[in-house]
């Protein structure tokens, strides 16, 4: 019973989305402004899951609904609305981890007078009293990790990162990435073996 409830529960918020999408094309912009609060936080998460820096997030977040904004009207129902929204995300961080790679960026890593500081260590305290050595080992395999994702081409680091990340199927991630299931599985192949190498005493 639970299952039939939610199946319909499902298909109402389904076509709650297509109701707010077909209004926002014609040029309802409340209806437009209720799909950015429902995926505003799911696009940010992503963004940041991808890049490792709050700033490059926000700004792919705000280029991502303006693009959205401005192509709406060619959305065409063809792929979902997730699906398409997703594809304009990471469109958008492969652009931009693309221009990382020429320019050498350290992504989040960065080297100051207290030592090495990962900005990410911001967004998620560690605990006070946790175990000391414990605490430096997983400091060292999150910036050997973060080492080794710079290293990854941008797009086995997004399909690593979507996967690992992000939980998404690699069938959804070759949808969101316009390519095949077993393109994807085969990406994520070798962003795996790539980590395991470089991981090799930490795993």
């Amino acid at each position: 019973m639970e299952a039939v409830e939610a199946a319909v529960t499902a298909a109402a918020v389904q076509m709650d989305e297509s109701a707010l999408i077909r209004a926002a094309q014609r040029g309802d912009s409340r209806a437009f402004e209720e799909l950015v609060r429902m995926y505003d936080q799911s696009v940010l998460r992503l963004a940041l899951n991808l890049l490792r820096s709050p700033e490059d997030a926000n700004d792919i977040y705000q280029e991502a609904f303006l693009r959205v904004y401005k192509n709406l009207h060619t959305f065409r129902f063809d792929c979902s609305f997730h699906t398409w929204l997703y594809r304009i995300v990471t469109n958008l961080c492969l652009d931009a981890l693309r221009k990382r790679k020429v320019r050498k960026e350290e992504g989040t890593v960065v080297e100051t007078r207290e030592g090495i500081l990962d900005r990410m260590d911001t967004i998620e305290e560690e605990r006070a009293d946790g175990n000391p050595q414990r605490r430096l080992l997983s400091r060292e395999l999150h910036v050997r990790i973060r080492s080794v994702l710079a290293d990854l081409t941008p797009r086995e680091r997004m399909v690593f990162e979507m996967r690992h990340y992000q939980g998404m199927r690699l069938r959804a991630i070759g949808d969101v990435l316009g390519t095949s299931e077993e393109a994807a599985k085969n990406c994520l192949f070798r962003a795996t073996q790539k980590m395991r190498t470089a991981l090799g005493d930490f795993v």
